[in-house]
């Protein structure tokens, strides 16, 4: 495998800390979401960044696959992803994915061969395939 890019980051202090990557650009306060335990809210949490991280790769993810199927994907077709921070019945914890597609003015049967396609290929898809339940959805 080559490798193409490297990402860091760095956290301190857990889900009530903070977080910053190596060039700056990240550079936040974390908190829990409100509705857990000690949950305050106002500051993002690492499930949102996950969410935000695997929307935006399946998205591109839809562009290479749609390209490759000689369609054009309207600017304004969007990825939603749901993540979910699940208590396993062990008392452990994992995540789950839903990821709400919405290839606008592409056929539902077309952008349901896409959206299966870009699953195959999409960084996250793979990394998280047999680990964590992703839902695909063509909305």
């Amino acid at each position: 495998m080559e490798k193409l890019y490297t990402a860091e980051a760095t956290a301190t202090g857990g889900r009530k800390g903070h977080v910053k990557s190596s060039d700056g650009v990240i550079d936040m306060d974390l908190a829990v979401p409100v509705g857990l335990t000690s949950g305050s809210g106002g500051k993002t949490n690492p499930e949102q960044l996950f969410a935000a991280g695997y929307a935006a790769c399946f998205q591109s993810a839809l562009q290479v696959v749609s390209a490759k199927h000689h369609e054009r994907l309207d600017p304004e077709s969007t990825v939603t992803a749901h993540v979910d921070l699940n208590k396993n019945d062990d008392g452990g914890y994992g995540l789950s994915v839903k990821l709400d597609v919405d290839l606008k003015g592409v056929d539902k049967d077309k952008a349901r061969q896409i959206v299966d396609e870009a699953h195959q290929v999409c960084p996250y898809s793979v990394g998280t395939r047999g680990n964590i339940n992703v839902e695909l959805e063509v909305v």
